[in-house]
């Protein structure tokens, strides 16, 4: 198998779920350091405009949003599995649910407390602006807090009733997709505000759980430089894939479409189908810089139309 590399930046909250899950696999990887903010040069040609941290890529495969990475991840290197057998759907349910629940109001939690006028820049505050399609408004994140700490005091809580008949992980002995999505923002709270930050300390059995994910590391890191990843694209095949004829949207093989985030970060990534599946979406592009790549996103949480 190519080697995976991983495009994301230190303080990316995504990028540390997929970086436990390469320490749960003890799995070698590369690493290219991306910008936290547009313009993401050395990104665009992989990606064809889709913005968001992280992007793992696989030789001449693309692969975007953790949704998927992480699926990607568990299908070439398959052990340890991040799906328990037989909860394989639980796991992925957990997973989309602290993605699309708690994610949001845990970085409400820091992004409310923490400096942003001397940490960050107005080129910070306009492309999260554009990032998120509302005004990066540092007054209001601070107004916000007393609300976000309550919503994420009250999800860790349901999260925490996982873990209260002594179980070390959330669906067992062993750790998950479940456990490394639920890392994400916990991570980011204790990164930037303490371990035991408000409302963690309130969650003594999240902490302890946090602490058992944090020894699981990062795998084997290398670091490269952008060039180099993109130079490995240039020299790469995409892989194989197919579209399913029967599937329910009526896309069909060859036909050009646009794929889109429903959330944040709607830019519109264009191609031609190559690939379709109940899990993914694959779309053939071509850039100067890497020649043929194929990009895949997920199907959940993506618009998919002719174009």
């Amino acid at each position: 198998m190519a080697d995976v590399i991983l495009h994301h930046y230190a303080a990316s909250p995504f990028a540390e779920k997929v970086r436990v899950a390469l320490g749960l696999k003890q799995a070698a990887w590369k690493s290219v350091d991306i910008p936290n903010v547009m313009p993401k040069p050395d990104l665009m040609p992989l990606t064809g405009g889709y913005r968001k941290t992280p992007v793992m890529q696989i030789g001449a495969d693309i692969y975007c949003d953790t949704q998927l990475i992480m699926l990607e991840l568990d299908r070439r290197l398959p052990t340890p599995s991040l799906l328990p057998k037989g909860r394989e759907g639980e796991a992925r349910a957990i997973t989309m649910w602290v993605d699309r629940n708690i994610f949001g109001p845990a970085v409400g939690v820091v992004m409310s407390q923490i400096p942003i006028e001397g940490r960050f820049g107005e080129a910070f505050k306009k492309d999260r602006s554009e990032f998120s399609g509302r005004n990066f408004d540092p007054e209001r994140l601070r107004a916000a807090l007393p609300m976000v700490r309550d919503q994420t005091y009250a999800l860790l809580f349901i999260a925490r009733a996982m873990l209260s008949d002594g179980r070390k992980f959330l669906l067992g002995a062993e750790p998950c997709l479940a456990d490394c999505a639920l890392y994400n923002p916990v991570w980011f709270i204790q990164s930037q505000l303490g371990e035991t930050a408000a409302p963690l300390d309130q969650l003594p059995e999240i902490v302890a759980w946090s602490q058992r994910m944090k020894a699981l590391g990062a795998g084997k890191r290398t670091d490269i430089k952008a060039s180099e990843a993109l130079d490995v694209a240039k020299a790469a095949k995409p892989g194989d894939t197919a579209v399913d004829s029967g599937d329910p949207s009526g896309l069909k093989a060859g036909q050009k479409i646009s794929v889109t985030p429903d959330d944040t970060g709607r830019v519109p990534v264009e191609g031609i189908l190559v690939g379709l599946t109940p899990d993914r979406v694959s779309i053939l592009r071509s850039d100067p810089r890497v020649g043929d790549v194929v990009v895949h996103f997920p199907r959940a949480g993506f618009v998919v139309v002719p174009s």
